[in-house]
């Protein structure tokens, strides 16, 4: 499996990571256990999670998962909800319980998405909440995610605060509509934060409407300048093509990459497709 650093954390992690939302939907918790640990076994050392997913189901069955000795292999992150110091202290304390850990690799301030957010993190308390909990040794880095305006992130960025990592959309639609892809990673590559991408696949819109298929959707956000791709692979099946892709990754060509974004401008025009930045707040 190919590494990447990720940003100024020094980690070196696989390109693809692990998603955890769809960790907690199969019916048996033995198949995310399953997939987890194939997962884990076939090269993929970035895990991540949230607080928030499907009530704690997929932190419990990563902290499972993570038993006999995989949890030592692996850079494991989970997302914080909270915006002020109680509430960010009290998940960081249920994800601790729950993925059965004394000590989160990297916790990120989940969906900063609605206008005041940011404000929020800084004024309520839960920047000190992490800081605290990094001094105590139960984070080792802090970072933010999102998906729907990137002058929030903007904003984020703007605050006194050296971030170590940042997670967003990266797919071929988002070069087209509100574009994490031009806006920001610019300024996450000179600040030297660590990228994160995510939904490469649009939440699966983009090959359901026969716009793209999986394998190119993959090349086309690992040849971005990010470190890792996280993906959601909630079956065995998904998880071996995911892996096969990674390992035999060759980046695409800018005339490659050119051609896929002209084929997809129209698609993207009304950010339809990326329902997670028009829908409503």
């Amino acid at each position: 499996m190919p590494t990447r650093v990720l940003g100024r954390t020094g980690r070196e992690v696989s390109i693809l990571g692990l998603g955890g939302h769809h960790i907690g939907r199969p019916s048996n918790e033995k198949t995310g256990i399953k997939i987890i640990r194939k997962a884990i076994d076939g090269g993929v050392n970035f895990l991540d999670n949230a607080w928030c997913y499907h009530n704690g189901r997929s932190e419990r069955i990563m902290g499972k998962a993570l038993q006999d000795g995989y949890r030592d292999r692996v850079m494991l992150m989970t997302k914080n909800h909270g915006r002020d110091y109680d509430s960010y202290e009290q998940q960081l304390g249920e994800s601790l319980n729950r993925l059965q850990t004394d000590h989160i690799d990297l916790v990120q301030f989940h969906e900063i998405i609605s206008q005041g957010d940011p404000q929020k993190v800084f004024e309520q308390g839960a920047i000190d909440a992490a800081v605290d909990a990094r001094d105590e040794g139960k984070i080792s880095y802090i970072g933010f995610t999102g998906h729907k305006w990137p002058y929030l992130f903007k904003e984020m960025l703007d605050m006194d605060f050296d971030w170590d990592t940042v997670q967003m959309p990266v797919n071929v639609l988002d070069y087209h509509y509100r574009s994490f892809n031009s806006e920001i990673i610019p300024v996450l590559r000179e600040r030297g934060i660590g990228i994160i991408g995510m939904k490469s696949m649009s939440g699966g819109r983009l090959v359901k409407a026969g716009i793209t298929q999986p394998e190119e959707n993959l090349r086309y956000a690992l040849s971005m300048p990010i470190s890792i791709l996280v993906s959601g692979m909630g079956s065995t099946k998904v998880l071996e093509e995911n892996l096969e892709t990674a390992r035999n990754f060759r980046p695409m060509s800018e005339d490659e990459i050119e051609a896929l974004r002209s084929r997809t401008e129209q698609a993207a025009a009304d950010g339809k497709h990326e329902y997670y930045k028009t829908r409503p707040d």
